[in-house]
């Protein structure tokens, strides 16, 4: 309302300038309230047309407002305004941006209703669209059904076709017969078609014929980019073939192809989980010298790398890194860090790492949940083993605060750590809380609380006092 009051309009107003106020104004609210002044009764004349319609629509699109940009369509049929394939291919970039697949077919499918005749531009997004998503089903019929449309192979449709039968198990040899009919149809493979064979070679184990395809797409003068070669040296890597790997990565350089961060990132991965996370190290180095900013998935190889070798020090210095970076670890980097330092029985710097965690509002996911219990139950578990009752107790209660399970071997340790303290009122408590939550003592445990209490005298007092009584009153009754 506010721009209608304050905006002056000319007499004639033209689609130019409601386009140039439209995209000038940065709120989408506002860039709404235009569009809707320019057709108000003081601005006789003017009728909104496809360019103006199309800018609203993009506008909201790109804001996620979905369903307002449906409405916008529907009135522009209202107004008899030609909806064009060009609007309707944004709402299926739109909803591809945001992985809803069902939706891309949905609006497909609408297009006939609004009077647009879809292309094969349309046809080929959507097939790409569900090939991206994984929907091989929906994707393999949508296929069948463009074939039955009469809707013409290219070399973007073919493509399409051979990255969804390379992502369907046991269908990567029927990708390799369309790859070799495409030149008797008239069609010649390019970097987008080797690529997509090379990267369901390597996921298939199969890196030497990866390897001959990289040469035969050299051969036929299809120069392999960056991202061939990163996805040949990722399936090497993945299959422990690091000679190869980096045999590859000094042939790159030799062609002057430049390795990116998915390249050494690979490599430095493949080199971490064999056992050489020193080499990784010095790969990383290179790496930013070559101004080329690692990621988290960069450092979280080093540092799966430097626990598994027993370097808890050298993975603390990459965690380090990490928050100079302004990256925020996960659950998954913090537990390799907190379980390392418990296995060499260093729980003290284990429980430094997990208050960190939590203070940093580091929360796990429905995936790193288990792992979550797993690291806090070890922690206080071991913060008992070093007689440290205080801190166990107080990390214990936090547990409990935050509705993190407590495992029977805590409680259990819990107790005859209280016990060794000589603290009943502690081990009393947790007695309490753990027979509550449904966990019964065992054996041991039980044991362990009477021992304590007949050392120091209390049960054996009651227990002499009850015979005592006993006695008295079977010689009463004698």
């Amino acid at each position: 309302m506010g721009s209608r009051s304050i905006m002056r309009w000319p007499q004639q107003v033209t689609t130019s300038l409601v386009e140039q106020l439209i995209r000038s104004e940065k709120d989408l609210e506002k860039a709404i309230s235009i569009f809707d002044a320019a057709t108000a009764e003081y601005c006789t004349g003017f009728h909104h047309d496809q360019n103006t319609f199309g800018l609203v629509i993009k506008r909201l699109l790109s804001a996620n407002k979905f369903m307002t940009a449906e409405d916008m369509l529907d009135r522009m049929r209202r107004e008899k305004c030609t909806i064009t394939e060009n609007i309707l291919l944004s709402f299926l970039r739109a909803y591809a941006r945001v992985h809803k697949p069902h939706e891309v077919v949905r609006v497909f499918r609408k297009m006939k209703e609004y009077e647009c005749e879809p292309t094969v531009k349309s046809y080929v997004t959507v097939f790409s669209v569900l090939v991206d998503e994984s929907q091989l089903k929906m994707a393999f019929n949508f296929y069948r059904y463009m074939r039955q449309m009469g809707i013409p192979t290219s070399v973007t449709s073919l493509n399409v076709l051979i990255k969804a039968l390379c992502k369907s198990r046991g269908s990567l040899d029927s990708a390799f017969m369309i790859f070799r009919e495409m030149p008797k149809r008239g069609h010649t493979p390019d970097s987008y078609t080797y690529g997509t064979l090379i990267c369901g070679l390597c996921k298939a184990g199969r890196n030497l014929e990866a390897r001959e395809l990289l040469l035969e797409m050299e051969a036929n003068g299809c120069s392999p980019s960056v991202v061939t070669y990163s996805l040949l040296v990722h399936g090497l890597c993945q299959t422990n073939k690091l000679d190869e790997a980096l045999e590859l990565l000094t042939e790159m350089k030799g062609k002057g192809i430049e390795p990116n961060v998915y390249t050494y990132s690979s490599l430095i991965d493949g080199l971490c989980k064999n056992g050489h996370s020193s080499q990784a190290m010095k790969l990383l180095d290179r790496m930013i010298r070559k101004c080329l900013v690692p990621n988290l998935i960069t450092y979280s190889s080093l540092i799966h790398g430097f626990c598994s070798e027993g370097k808890v020090q050298d993975a603390v210095q990459i965690l380090d890194r990490i928050k100079l970076q302004e990256l925020k670890p996960d659950v998954g980097l913090y537990s390799k860090i907190i379980n390392c330092f418990c296995d060499i029985s260093k729980f003290q710097e284990a429980a430094n790492f997990l208050d960190e965690m939590v203070l940093s509002g580091i929360t796990p996911n429905r995936v790193t949940w288990g792992l979550h219990v797993r690291i806090h139950n070890r922690v206080v578990q071991g913060l008992c083993s070093e007689s440290n009752i205080n801190q166990a107790f107080q990390k214990y209660l936090s547990l409990r605060n935050r509705g993190i399970s407590i495992e029977a071997t805590t409680f259990e340790s819990l107790v005859e750590c209280s016990c060794d303290k000589e603290d009943f009122h502690k081990a009393a408590q947790i007695i309490d809380e753990m027979v509550v939550d449904g966990c019964i003592p065992d054996t041991k445990t039980w044991n362990r609380i009477l021992d304590y209490f007949w050392d120091r005298g209390k049960v054996r007092k009651a227990a002499e006092l009850m015979q005592s009584k006993l006695i008295e009153e079977f010689h009463s009754k004698i």
